[in-house]
């Protein structure tokens, strides 16, 4: 399955130069997904590379899947090897939030790419939504943008009902 990232959160157009392409696949039940993102050089965590607490307030691209009776997955890269995986059962219940994950992330001038290996067991079973998600940027000059729009009064990527129905499961 091939996503653009080529709106804002709220559904205005984002300028070409700033899409995000992602790809998902499946590599034996486990999710393989690869990012292909403008890099911004925003400020790198401060934490060392791997699973990163708050890594949505950095430059990060995410990606959501819901399962049936709002159980989902937050799969969280950024272009510096920092990740966060969380499960949650219930819109911004988290139930497991240090979850391991492989990534593997480069940057290449203007654009970084990462490919993420996601065990199977950490996502829901079946996927029956799912959303994608850019941030960059600091203070007002912060940017949101978004696969589906979610609309409202401001950037929201758990509303949950706006991500639209998909057929994604393991080949």
């Amino acid at each position: 399955m091939d996503l653009v990232i080529e709106r804002y959160w709220d559904g205005r157009p984002l300028p070409a130069s700033e899409h995000v392409s992602m790809q998902l696949s499946w590599d034996s039940g486990d999710l393989i997904l690869s990012v292909d993102a403008p890099y911004f050089d925003d400020p790198v965590p401060e934490h060392p590379v791997g699973s990163t607490w708050e890594l949505w307030e950095h430059e990060v691209v995410e990606l959501f899947l819901l399962g049936d009776s709002e159980r989902y997955t937050e799969i969280e890269v950024g272009p510096h090897g920092h990740f966060l995986l969380l499960r949650l059962d219930g819109c911004r219940n988290i139930v497991d939030r240090t979850l391991p994950m492989q990534l593997e992330s480069q940057i290449d001038g203007s654009r970084w790419r990462g490919v993420a290996r996601i065990e199977g067991k950490y996502l829901p079973h079946p996927i029956r939504r799912l959303n994608a998600y850019a941030i960059h940027g600091e203070g007002a000059q912060r940017i949101y943008a978004a696969w589906t729009p979610v609309p409202g009064p401001e950037p929201d990527f758990h509303r949950l009902k706006c991500f639209p129905e998909v057929v994604f499961k393991p080949e």
